[in-house]
Order: structure tokens, then sequence, then C-alpha cells
């Protein structure tokens, strides 16, 4: 490939992505959550945490509430607002976490004797047999709930199969002639793994880490409606829907629905964007 030809290459992919429609979507609608609760103290209506009793569960459109109050009497904007943040920053953080963890071993265990091999993907076998709720609620009972409860529990799920990926595509390209012609060149297998094998999978695992936060968007809030994430009075999107649930008869529905919203958007977001990097990356 000569240097001229990378220009036209760029060119190509950036063609390719804006015509995903899905995709394009995705990452506008990503880019602006994410800009909008980086600016949370700033476009906030009102404190978070600070509740009203005088404007417990205000309805949609009450002057200084524009989307109401919840049973507390805080403003349902506000911590809608902030809630994206501890939501976004779990999510990406324990996805990172488990694709570097899962890249490392599967690599390894695609490049390692058979004996090694076996071991460490029978390992893997293991973590799967694990309910990821018993792992949420033991490290829960050591650590507290809280966020590090979050980053824990999605990376004890999601190593495993970041693994499994990793392994089958490394014992493809472990078959290749790049890796021979290399070994043959007196390569160690450490430089094979880093300088010639890993780029070849990397396309595979952004594009199957991106839809994976999508899905562990609606996990991490699934454990902290459960009492297992983001503690009160801080807000989170899962502690919101569980907390607007209870009032739903009350004719207050916005105090769960508009987080739940929130949710259902970011998780498809990422999961457009993941189709439009395959596009790319993959074409």
């Amino acid at each position: 490939m000569t240097v001229e030809a990378l220009p036209r290459l760029r060119r190509s992919a950036v063609s390719r992505f804006l015509r995903n429609r899905e995709a394009v979507l995705g990452l506008a609608v990503l880019v602006v959550v994410a800009g909008i609760s980086a600016l949370a103290p700033l476009l906030a209506p009102d404190d978070p945490n600070t509740g009203h009793i005088e404007s417990v569960l205000a309805p949609i459109g009450t002057p200084g509430h524009p989307l109401g109050t919840d049973g507390q009497g805080r403003d349902v904007l506000s911590r809608l607002l902030h809630g994206g943040r501890s939501a976004l920053v779990v999510s990406v953080v324990s996805v990172a976490v488990a694709v570097v963890i899962g890249t490392a071993v599967g690599l390894a265990a695609a490049f390692a004797g058979r004996r090694t091999s076996g071991l460490l993907m029978r390992s893997i076998d293991l973590v799967f047999a694990f309910p990821v709720i018993l792992v949420a609620l033991s490290l829960a009972a050591v650590l507290r709930p809280g966020p590090w409860v979050l980053v824990g529990t999605v990376v004890f799920a999601a190593v495993p199969y970041v693994t499994r990926i990793v392994h089958g595509e490394a014992k493809i390209e472990r078959e290749k002639d790049y890796v021979e012609a290399a070994r043959a060149l007196g390569a160690s297998e450490a430089t094979i793994l880093v300088s010639e094998v890993l780029p070849n999978l990397v396309s595979s695992v952004v594009i199957y880490g991106t839809s994976l936060i999508g899905v562990n968007i609606v996990f991490t809030a699934s454990l902290s409606a459960l009492g297992l994430g983001i503690q009160p009075p801080d807000p989170d999107w899962g502690r919101m829907i569980s907390e607007g649930a209870k009032v739903l008869v009350t004719g207050s529905p916005g105090v769960a629905t508009f987080p739940a919203v929130a949710v259902l958007l970011v998780a498809l977001a990422f999961n457009w964007l993941g189709d439009g990097l395959r596009d790319v990356l993959n074409p």
C-alpha cells in the first residue's frame, strides 16, 4: 500500500460510515448525551439532590421543573442530566477493562501450548457458569454497593465473551502466511502477537466492544435499580427508574419513563454505532 493511497482509504471509510444513517444517528446521539452529561452542572436547573417538600411529584411543565419532580421533590431533569455521567463512565470504563483483559487472555490461549491453552479456556468456561447477579451481590458485600460493584460485575461478565471472540479469530490468524513469514525471519512469539496478529484483531474487538457498551448500559441500570450500584442520593438512571416505579400509580409516569427512555436511547445508539464501525473496519 502506498502513502498516496491512504487518503483515498480514509475517504472511502468515512463515506461508508456516512451512508449508514443509523450509525450517524447513533454517533450524534452519543455526542449530544456525552456533551450534555459533561455540562450537567451548568445545564441543570436545580441541584439534583435537593428536595422541595412543596413540589413533591410536580407534573411535567411545572415552572422551574420542566420534567416535573420525583417523590422527594427533586428535579427530574437535573437528576437525568447528572445521571448520564455515571451511566456512561461506568459502562465505558468497565467494557474497556474487559476488552483489555479478554484480548490478552484470548491471544495467550491461541498461541500457547495445547495444555496451557486448554487450561485458560476451561477457566473461562468456569466463569460462564457463575450467575452474574451472585457476583454482584458478593462484590456488594465486600466493597459495599457503589460504582466499583458495577465495574467489577461487568468486567467479570464480559471478559469470557471477549476472550472467546479473540481466541477464535487469533487461531485463524495464527495459520496465515504472514505469521509463518514472521517466524521465519526470527520474530519472537510476543513480537508476532503484538506487532502482527493484534492489529488484525482490533477491528473485531472495537466493533464488539462498542455493542457491548450498549448492552451494559441496560445491565448497569438494572443493577442500580436493585440497589447494587450508585447509592442515593446521587442520581443514576437505574435508581431513578426504581424510585419512579413506586409512584407510577400516583399519576406521575415521567419520573420512571424519562430515565428509561434515556437508557434505551443510549443503548440503541451504541449498537447503531457498532454497526457503522463494522461497515468501516470490515467492509
